[in-house]
């Protein structure tokens, strides 16, 4: 690590701007001290911003919910879509149950009633389930990754970049409060010497 005086009086400037913003902060919230109004416009933009944000977590979160009702499924597709490129087909429940339907037909014989039928039941619902797959990836391809996306990128940024506003914004009210300050003293010692 470099601790030459330079990098010691750089971590000693940045150590008193936090402090003094979170001074200013504290002195804001109690009413202490004066807070530099944003523009209206500003506000409700940012309003605006908060709501769409809440609104477009929440949509997502249900369209998910919608898409995949198994909380334990979601979640481990969603690990898995982490961890590698390659997509490891879960089969539907109406699949699922397809399967076995044709199985149990083929099982109890085709050429029997119960079983003739158990084999059309079971093919109409893999194609049911095979629809429902599709729907999925469709609604999540056209859907909810724009969404997560916008959020991930868009609000991000617009998150960051109020932050930084609220930071500066600080600054400047902390610098007049020290200008009020100095100048109130100043005026104290001018008619003090008179």
């Amino acid at each position: 690590m470099d601790f030459s005086a330079k990098s010691l009086k750089g971590l000693v400037s940045d150590v008193g701007t936090v402090f003094t913003r979170a001074k200013q902060y504290a002195e804001e919230t109690i009413g202490t001290a004066e807070k530099t109004e944003l523009d209206a416009q500003f506000e409700s933009l940012a309003e605006r911003a908060d709501r769409t944000k809440l609104w477009t977590e929440r949509i997502v979160s249900k369209t998910e919910a919608v898409l995949q009702p198994n909380p334990n499924t979601r979640y481990g597709d969603m690990i898995f879509d982490k961890l590698g490129p390659e997509k490891r087909e879960r089969m539907r429940n109406l699949e699922s149950l397809g399967t076995d339907m044709i199985d149990a037909g083929i099982e109890y014989g085709p050429g029997t009633v119960y079983g003739s039928a158990l084999i059309k039941v079971g093919k109409a619902e893999q194609n049911l389930g095979q629809t429902e797959r599709e729907f999925v990836a469709n609604s999540d391809r056209s859907f909810v990754l724009p969404l997560r996306k916008f959020l991930d990128e868009d609000m991000r940024t617009i998150t960051k970049e109020r932050k930084i506003l609220e930071t500066k914004r600080l600054d400047l009210d902390a610098a007049k409060n020290r200008l009020r300050k100095a100048k109130t003293m100043e005026s104290q010692t001018n008619v003090s010497d008179h």
